[in-house]
């Protein structure tokens, strides 16, 4: 009789327990979300503009609570950033944002991305406006292209022979400002009779190259008095080779003030211009977050809050395309460079 009583004690207790444990069995598992992966590709990865530009970028996705991969080829050409970009389309980011090597060569890999939904945005140096949503633009061409050359007649006195040393011959922000430089002198022909600007020279964004170009020019024109150097590459390497040369060439252009410094103390070069790379790749997280949150679409008028740099608003641009404008470019001389020199 103990043992019958027993065995129907046991029988309701498991009966009692198991509805419990058969509901915590099929109760559904919580899964976090997957986070979003927003790519940054750089024109050579190892450039130090460009992982200035990194660092902000991924500063702003940890901001956005998205992973941010700052990827690129190990040299400036086209060919090897496509690869870069089919890499990333295959792994299905949500973003690339690209620092073109080329404005045309990009277009059929960065239209495969947007085919299969990728927001693709172009920073720094743009792709043309079929290969893009909305372009990063440093600051306006137009300021930066005549500010060097006005920069330029200053420290010459107006007058002597002057040089330009570019990144590669297809990167369109170079171009542009160059361009800018020439319009700049073509229109204020009696202001500027008496300087002469010898044919552009390309370094490629490399640093052996560059240093290469520069000694080159300072050998075969013995008269040269001015260096001017957009691409912060040239910068570097024209400084090291005129400090070196102990040449009386002036330098002025687009350069790091880490890496500028000793020379704009030295007077090699009086004074240069330059914006927050950081910024640019700060401001293409928040453009890129905009247009996946459907805060803008990349259409001329549109805006939003691009974190700690405030409203930013879309604009048309020449091109047919629109950009986003991160401001004006910033002189860098003697009296502030030791303010700046250690912040980027």
């Amino acid at each position: 009789m103990k043992r019958t009583l027993t065995s129907m004690i046991c029988i309701l207790l498991c009966a009692a327990i198991l509805p419990g444990c058969s509901q915590q069995k099929l109760a559904p598992v919580a899964t976090a979300k997957p986070a979003l992966v927003y790519a940054l590709i750089a024109k050579e990865v190892e450039n130090p503009y460009m992982k200035k530009m990194g660092e902000g970028f991924k500063s702003a996705c940890k901001e956005l609570g998205v992973e941010a991969i700052y990827t690129g080829p190990d040299s400036p050409t086209p060919e090897k950033q496509i690869e870069v970009i089919k890499e990333m389309t295959k792994r299905k980011v949500a973003v690339i944002a690209v620092a073109a090597d080329d404005v045309d060569a990009l277009e059929p890999s960065l239209k495969d991305a947007m085919a299969q939904g990728i927001k693709v945005i172009s920073l720094d140096s743009a792709v043309n406006k079929d290969s893009r949503i909305v372009h990063i633009e440093q600051a306006d061409s137009e300021m930066i292209g005549r500010v060097l050359i006005q920069a330029a007649y200053k420290m010459m006195g107006g007058k002597g022979k002057m040089a330009i040393i570019s990144a590669t011959a297809q990167a369109t922000n170079q171009n542009l400002w160059i361009a800018w430089m020439k319009k700049e002198l073509q229109e204020y022909p009696q202001k500027y009779r008496d300087m002469q600007l010898l044919p552009v020279a390309y370094g490629d964004d490399l640093p052996d190259k560059s240093t290469a170009v520069a000694k080159e020019l300072l050998s075969e024109n013995p008269d040269l008095k001015m260096i001017i150097a957009p691409t912060v590459v040239g910068m570097l390497a024209a400084g090291n080779v005129i400090q070196e040369a102990k040449s009386p060439v002036l330098l002025t252009g687009l350069g790091l003030p880490s890496e500028m410094a000793p020379f704009i103390k030295s007077g090699v070069c009086p004074w240069m211009y330059l914006w927050n790379p950081s910024d640019i790749g700060y401001l293409a997280a928040y453009s890129a977050s905009a247009l996946i949150d459907g805060a803008m679409n990349g259409k001329k008028g549109d805006t939003f809050t691009a974190g700690k740099l405030g409203l930013k608003v879309v604009i048309a641009v020449a091109d047919g395309g629109t950009e986003i404008m991160l401001g004006d470019p910033f002189k860098f001389d003697r009296e502030n460079i030791d303010a700046w020199k250690d912040v980027y």
